[in-house]
């Protein structure tokens, strides 16, 4: 079986999506059925998905969109040349790593779209007006397009059963992310200047659901009133975006520079000392549809203080600490951090659900179901004569 995963996108470093899709390629090469894994990604993300994906397995190829860095050429791109490429490489599965608009009639093999979330109409802010309706409708379009949609948590697939009903009868599913800690421990990474004082790490990107300025405002507030030590800080990993300006301003008013620093782009190697050397890790989204910081803390046994939201308490369970967003959220947030910032280092929680072995698992039955379908099969066009792929899109 040949699968290709689509991840071009506009980010040009490594966030959720390109993780996701990452840790798909590397899932599926564990499946002897699986024959060959074709990485497409935009021309600025070559680097760091080549840095990222699995080596030393030739069913890998990694290719470059030939698209430029525009909404509008990348939406061409996807309605049009995805088909064609999958057509040129053989494909038997087409999997789109975040929902983007396609022609379900464009493709000769079915299309399977992982939905992380429905934060067009969870969180608009986080796309601003009017560009969150061009995101809804390009959501909708794509949902009613592929063949399966697999979201990334309980709570992911529920939010989509109230908007369309419709949609998780007749082909939706749940197939978590994959998740799982470093197989060896680390070695020769170079820890930050500050690495024997104490620092809370807050993994986001800059966006307003991730919730960045209620940690400021905790933070802040812990250190004003010495119930922090003055030489804590509190170390950000993520990318820009919409809040980017406003939570510098923050911590430039508040006085911070010397508290606060922010990274983005560090290896996993790095990220995983983070969440073993931190005091804890403090998230307090207001929604997420699966919460990846907190998967990967629980298994690096480092202690977390969250937002009672969903998607945390179905990743989390017993082993987080709950803080209620609501008028007294910073008390709370700042009541927890210092209970638990005193509590020390946990044991790293096994989390099998979300193991390779078993998402590998999951997923190769879904694709074989769809390409046995006899409703799947009918609506695809007549099967394609192949010709070579390196004429148009070298690996």
């Amino acid at each position: 079986m040949k699968v290709l995963i689509a991840l071009a996108s506009s980010s040009g470093q490594l966030s959720g999506v390109q993780r996701h899709a990452i840790s798909l390629a590397r899932c599926l090469l564990l499946r002897r059925e699986i024959t060959a894994v074709h990485l497409v990604a935009a021309p600025w993300q070559h680097g760091f998905v080549r840095d990222s994906a699995p080596v030393g397995d030739v069913r890998l190829h990694l290719h470059n969109a030939p698209i430029g860095n525009s909404a509008l050429s990348r939406n061409r791109w996807y309605f049009f040349h995805l088909p064609q490429l999958a057509k040129d490489l053989g494909c038997d599965v087409v999997h789109l790593a975040y929902p983007m608009p396609v022609i379900r009639r464009a493709f000769h093999c079915p299309v399977v779209v992982t939905l992380h979330d429905l934060y067009p109409y969870d969180i608009p802010d986080n796309f601003g007006f009017p560009k969150v309706l061009f995101n809804r409708f390009a959501l909708c379009i794509c949902l009613n397009a592929a063949n399966a949609i697999t979201c990334v948590s309980r709570y992911t697939l529920s939010r989509l059963e109230e908007l369309q009903p419709a949609l998780v009868s007749a082909k939706s599913l749940v197939i978590y992310n994959s998740v799982e800690p470093p197989k060896i421990p680390p070695t020769g990474i170079s820890p930050p200047q500050w690495k024997d004082q104490p620092f809370l790490l807050c993994v986001a990107q800059h966006r307003r659901n991730k919730n960045i300025a209620l940690a400021l405002r905790v933070f802040e507030a812990l250190l004003r009133t010495q119930r922090l030590a003055l030489e804590t800080r509190l170390v950000i990993v993520g990318i820009p975006g919409p809040e980017t300006s406003a939570i510098e301003q923050f911590v430039s008013t508040a006085g911070l520079k010397q508290n606060v620093v922010f990274l983005n782009g560090v290896s996993d190697s790095l990220l995983h000392w983070f969440y073993r050397n931190c005091l804890l890790l403090l998230a307090p989204s207001t929604i997420e549809g699966f919460g990846l910081p907190v998967a990967e803390a629980l298994q690096a046994g480092c202690p977390i203080v969250c937002s009672d939201i969903s998607a945390f308490r179905e990743l989390g369970g017993d082993y987080c600490h709950y803080v209620e967003l609501g008028p007294k959220e910073a008390e709370g947030f700042a009541d927890a951090v210092c209970a638990v910032a005193d509590q020390g280092p946990r044991e790293p929680v096994a989390m099998r659900h979300l193991s390779a072995e078993v998402i590998s698992a999951q997923y190769l039955k879904l694709y074989s179901s769809l390409l046995s379908a006899p409703d799947v099969q009918a609506s695809l066009p007549e099967k394609p004569v192949l010709s070579s792929p390196e004429r148009h899109f070298p690996t």
